[in-house]
């Protein structure tokens, strides 16, 4: 009897109609691929379009996101108009590397560019320039025959027309994939680079993140005036791999653009928002509106 009246009974649950659907059978939100996006640095999640607006540059802590050669250009040039030459190259695979062909096809469909660099003619502030810019999405930006024959035509038609040369860097360097005939690119726009400013051809280089290996170590450092953005990675070697051969910890802003800047390797770090106007300034202290010809 007290057993009975002491003894637990067993209730069974009716689920509710409103309760009735589990989680799994309740209708997901789906948020549109690309409509937000997470910086890398402090985490901060913002919308596409307002980061398009700031021009690719957090609201939070100032952090550079990279930027493909297309949007270089249109937030570069004059109304983000380029008249481009030798669009028609593309890299072969003359050394028969396996897989090349195939690579090279995924990158210009990923990408939407034939190579890692887009040159051409433009206008800063009215001014003439030639401009060439790297990709960092195509190949990793890396230089192979065609980025170093582009290259080296737009130092050449710079040197023709007697125009400025403007060339915005990215890169992780030579393209394994040519071996030997990407390293020969280093000697080809180097010697071009030396003839054009022989002849007081003016040449103004931009480091962007990140810019190493062959390209650090030929033209993108031989600029009369060398620039880069804030926190851009600029070097040869990696990081990882210096590390290992000095066996030693290198500082934690080891090969940023304010760490080359402070031990000069750099005459100044640019914000993006300012890089146009200070662009046009340094152009107009050179040749100004009124003193271009066209060769």
């Amino acid at each position: 009897m007290f057993k009975d009246l002491f003894q637990k009974k067993k209730y069974a649950t009716v689920p509710s109609s409103s309760s009735a659907k589990t989680q799994d059978d309740r209708p997901k939100r789906e948020i549109p691929e690309g409509l937000m996006n997470r910086c890398p640095k402090c985490g901060n999640i913002q919308f596409s379009k307002e980061l398009e607006k700031n021009l690719k540059v957090c609201s939070t802590c100032g952090h550079h996101f990279r930027l493909n050669a297309l949007e270089r250009i249109a937030m570069t040039l004059d109304e983000g108009r380029l008249f481009e030459i030798d669009a028609d190259l593309v890299s072969e695979d003359p050394l028969e590397f396996p897989g090349y062909k195939s690579k090279l096809e995924q990158q210009k469909i990923s990408s939407g560019l034939k190579d890692a660099v887009v040159t051409g003619e433009g206008a800063i502030g009215g001014m003439d320039v030639v401009i060439g810019v790297m990709s960092f999405d195509f190949f990793s930006g890396s230089m192979g025959s065609v980025v170093g024959e582009k290259v080296t035509r737009a130092i050449e038609l710079a040197h023709a027309k007697r125009l400025p040369l403007l060339l915005f860097s990215t890169s992780g360097g030579a393209r394994m994939q040519e071996s030997i005939l990407s390293l020969m690119q280093m000697a080809k726009t180097s010697a071009a680079l030396a003839k054009f400013q022989q002849d007081g051809g003016l040449f103004v280089s931009v480091f962007t993140d990140p810019t190493l290996g062959g390209v650090s170590a030929s033209f993108a450092s031989l600029g009369d005036y060398i620039l880069a953005e804030p926190g851009a990675i600029v070097g040869f070697a990696g990081r990882i791999v210096i590390e290992q051969t000095i066996r030693q910890k290198l500082p934690d802003n080891f090969q940023t653009a304010e760490f080359n800047l402070q031990h000069g390797q750099l005459d100044k770090v640019v914000h993006r928002k300012d890089m146009r106007t200070f662009l046009i300034k340094l152009l107009d202290m050179h040749v100004g509106k009124g003193e271009q010809t066209d060769g």
